[in-house]
Order: structure tokens, then C-alpha cells, then sequence
């Protein structure tokens, strides 16, 4: 695919123009190299069917979910505000993010705050531009691959969503895994509640280690994931048990660009 430019809240309303829809990058998608290829694929597929969308771009801010998973509540609220005041600002209606901490917290921590908005996660609006024809998903690149999801926790047991996912992947020719425990009964990665930026505890192993365990048991081809800490948890522990040759780790966006070949 040509390379395209993803225009900013900004540059449309200087336009006088407003998306369908504004894409919530968030701090990974936005400065981890990991996660900065599943923002792409996402820009990519909405580009490629022609979903008029924007960033916030340097406007965006942490939507302080760590801070708030950490107790720091006056941070998180002070953070949460200044996005508001953006958002509102621009009209925001609808917002998509490939983050289910910022899905979470947007979607169920800013509106007793002021902001209120219709939020999903990408697994959700796939789904939807799936159901209305406008999203095809080619599934050649993944016949007969085995895949499992890793369900993350803030948007399975937090939100309740299961199945945009697995409608996503059923369109891939794949061979369909669910590990032991799956969807309401899933296995946290381990990043967390702010885990993620802090050392592990005492314990007799590390989390992501026991979930890729329970992972790698399936001899998948693909472990894919829906959030860029499962991603990285998942991608970890894949390499301890030196598996990443045989195991690869995917967010969703990302097998869909490749089946699309994007």
C-alpha cells in the first residue's frame, strides 16, 4: 500500500471538517516500537476502506490509567481532565483505540468526569465494519495456521467483550485454539493494573510466564492479542521458553493487515 498521512484533530477543524471517528493512539501505540506497528496496521485497514478518521496527535495525553491502577487519583483526574477539555473542545462523538486500558478508561472513568463519548475498542469497530459489508478479511496468509486469543482483562472480564475478536479471526481460514482458560475465566498477562511499570513481587514465577505456558501447550503458530501490554507480557514470555521461532505474538490489527496484505 502507498504511504498515506493521518491527518489531526487540528488540521480537520482548521478545514472545517470532523471525522467519523477519532483514533485514541494512546502512549504505547504512540512511543513503544512494538506497539507503533499495530497503530500502523490500524491506520492501514481504516485507511483502506475509506473510514474518514484523526489523532489527536501531539493534543493526546496519557488518559491516566496508570496513575488511577496506582492510587495517584489527583493525578489521574488532573490528566483526565486536560483530555477532556481537548475532546469536547473538537466535538468528539466517537473515539477507537487499540488500548483496552484507555478503552476502559475513557469509556468508564470519564464520564462522571464530563467526558462523554462512544467508545470502542478495535476488536469492536473491525467487527461492526465486518457485519456491514464495508471490511473484508482475506484469510489466505493464515489457512490453516493455529491461533489462540489471549483475552486481555480490561476488555473481557471489565467490558465483557469476547466475541468481536473471535469473529475477527473465524474470517482468517485459521485453525481456531481457546486455551483452558479462556474469556471470563482468562488468565491475566501480568501487566495490570500498573504492573507493567514495576517490578515483580515475590512469588515462584512470573505471570506472563504461566500464561505463555498455557499458550505455548496449544503448539500455536500465532498467540494473538488485543492490547499492547498483553503484547508485550506475551512476546516475553513466548522467549523464555525460546519459542519465538516456532510462536509468533499478534494483535488483531496486525492479522488483519497481513491476511488484507496491506
Amino acid at each position: 500500500m502507498s504511504s498515506f498521512k493521518v491527518a489531526t484533530m487540528a488540521e480537520m477543524a482548521a478545514e472545517g471538517k470532523s471525522p467519523d471517528v477519532l483514533f485514541w493512539v494512546g502512549c504505547a501505540g504512540s512511543f513503544d516500537d512494538r506497539a507503533k506497528r499495530v497503530t500502523k496496521s490500524l491506520a492501514k485497514i481504516l485507511h483502506s476502506i475509506g473510514l474518514s478518521f484523526a489523532i489527536l496527535g501531539s493534543e493526546e495525553s496519557c488518559t491516566g490509567d496508570p496513575a488511577k491502577r496506582a492510587g495517584n487519583e489527583f493525578l489521574f483526574q488532573m490528566m483526565a481532565f486536560q483530555n477532556i477539555q481537548v475532546l469536547n473542545g473538537y466535538g468528539v462523538k466517537r473515539i477507537v483505540t487499540a488500548c483496552p486500558h484507555c478503552f476502559n478508561t475513557l469509556r468508564n472513568e470519564y464520564p462522571e468526569l464530563g467526558g462523554h463519548f462512544e467508545v470502542v475498542h478495535h476488536s469492536q469497530l473491525l467487527q461492526q465494519l465486518l457485519n456491514e459489508g464495508k471490511l473484508r478479511i482475506e484469510g489466505g496468509a493464515f489457512n490453516g495456521k493455529r491461533i489462540t486469543f489471549h483475552d486481555p482483562c480490561y476488555l473481557g472480564r471489565a467490558n465483557e467483550e469476547y466475541e468481536a475478536p473471535r469473529a475477527l479471526m473465524q474470517k482468517l481460514d485459521a485453525e481456531m485454539l481457546e486455551m483452558k482458560r479462556s474469556r471470563a475465566k482468562g488468565l491475566c498477562c501480568g501487566a495490570g493494573g500498573a504492573q507493567m511499570f514495576k517490578e515483580a513481587e515475590p512469588g515462584d514465577r512470573e505471570v506472563n510466564h504461566a500464561r505463555a505456558e498455557e499458550a505455548l501447550e496449544l503448539k500455536p503458530d500465532v498467540i494473538a492479542v488485543g492490547c499492547p501490554f498483553c503484547n508485550t507480557m506475551m512476546t516475553d514470555g513466548v522467549k523464555h521458553y525460546e519459542k519465538e521461532n516456532q510462536t509468533s505474538v499478534l494483535d488483531l490489527a496486525e492479522l488483519i493487515a497481513q491476511a488484507n496484505d496491506l
